[in-house]
């Protein structure tokens, strides 16, 4: 049985796997489409500083970017920041400062902010912010390397220069968090939305 009960067909507006993988294994058919939107102008250019509202803005702004183009359908927009205290990290460019990210992290607590939002006929009708609280265990320099030794060039792929469904999981000592959240798509939310609105079929 077809889960979406719309003729407009569900739009993801993002490329990255694991969201991809998170609403195939719940069963909805959708489109994924890149979202042609410039994440650090946007940002900058809102002079905003809470890794929260960051997330927000531009999973609002991946929504709308797609949702202008394809009115019709319901177009979820997604965005994750990782914080640690007031600094916001983003993806790294290269070894050497995925190297450095990762000092910083090790022994300490960071925050995975991820945000969704969905927009029908170009507006908003929906937005959530999840957080996942993740402690990084201690690690020699070696054992950094090693890692990034094995993780190779998917470290500059994800914030944090990890991916906990993969090699990442090796750095962590505490999880706090759901697992949608931390793969970058607070799911649980946004299934009660489209329930809420006779979207999908359970």
């Amino acid at each position: 049985m077809a889960l979406w009960r719309v003729t407009s067909p569900l739009i993801l507006a993002s490329q990255s796997s694991a969201r991809k993988m998170l609403l195939a294994n719940a069963g909805l058919e959708f489109v994924a489409m890149t979202a042609d939107i410039d994440e650090r102008g946007i940002q900058a250019a809102s002079k905003l500083s809470n890794p929260r509202e960051i997330g927000l803005l531009l999973a609002r702004e991946k929504a709308k970017a797609v949702s202008a183009h394809r009115p019709a359908s319901y177009v979820i927009g997604a965005d994750q920041t990782l914080a640690l205290g007031e600094r916001l990290f983003n993806k790294p460019a290269g070894r050497a400062q995925a190297l450095a990210q990762l000092r910083d992290l090790a022994g300490r607590t960071h925050e995975l902010n991820s945000a969704v939002a969905v927009a029908h006929d170009g507006r908003i009708v929906f937005e959530h912010v999840s957080i996942a609280r993740m402690t990084m265990r201690q690690m020699s320099e070696a054992e950094l390397s090693a890692y990034l030794d094995a993780a190779g060039d998917a470290v500059t792929t994800s914030v944090g220069a990890y991916q906990l469904e993969g090699l990442g999981i090796h750095l962590f000592e505490r999880i706090e968090g759901d697992h949608f959240t931390i793969l970058g798509l607070p799911l649980l939310p946004l299934l009660a939305f489209l329930r809420r609105e006779r979207l999908i079929a359970v």
